[in-house]
């Protein structure tokens, strides 16, 4: 049970976006020295990490959730859409930076996956956002690989190991039932693949 717990911990979605632009940023080479890269990574990391943290403290304090894990529908309600809003910022500060415009991308598909998964709550069916981080990560890379064309098989494999890896976690935990895992990697991957067409 630990172990499960471990692993939901350190590939939580909100570790996913610092984890994928530290990843763009050591497959692909640009002007950008150190600094700008520590910067760019301070900037998405209190964005996703820090201030989703902040949220979550805040909302426990003021009684809109019961733990920490927002199991329920209704608890997600207010940080989703949170998430929301700092993933539209986030896309559209790095959309002005030509060189790494790819970045992007990252943060538009994974917009787009909430927006559906929002919908989606409206059915009263729960996603497993970890899945979806993580069909969203593996989707990304795929799309980086045909932008930049650099070979990432050993990355995707990684993911999907992963991916496989905290899927077993989140059942074993009996947090999901195995449909709304399969939904959130699908839903992941598929906002990914959206935005490349789009965009």
């Amino acid at each position: 049970m630990r172990r499960h717990k471990l692993i939901s911990t350190i590939l939580h979605p909100i570790v996913m976006p610092t984890i994928g632009v530290l990843l763009y940023f050591i497959l692909k080479t640009t002007n950008f020295n150190t600094t700008q890269y520590a910067l760019f990574l301070a900037i998405v990391f209190i964005a996703t990490y820090v201030i989703p943290i902040l949220l979550l403290l805040f909302l426990k304090l003021i009684g809109k959730i019961n733990s920490f894990e927002v199991h329920s529908i209704e608890e997600r309600k207010i940080p989703l859409f949170v998430m929301v809003c700092i993933f539209l910022v986030l896309g559209k500060f790095f959309q002005q930076f030509n060189s790494i415009r790819e970045l992007s991308y990252l943060f538009y598909g994974t917009l787009i996956s909430m927006i559906v998964v929002y919908f989606i709550f409206l059915t009263k069916v729960k996603t497993s956002l970890h899945l979806l981080s993580m069909g969203s990560a593996f989707g990304y890379f795929i799309i980086l690989h045909w932008i930049i064309n650099i070979s990432i098989l050993p990355i995707l494999v990684i993911f999907m190991l992963l991916s496989g890896l905290l899927a077993s976690s989140r059942l074993h935990l009996k947090v999901h039932t195995p449909k709304e895992v399969y939904l959130g990697f699908i839903i992941g991957l598929m906002g990914q693949l959206l935005v490349y067409y789009m965009l």
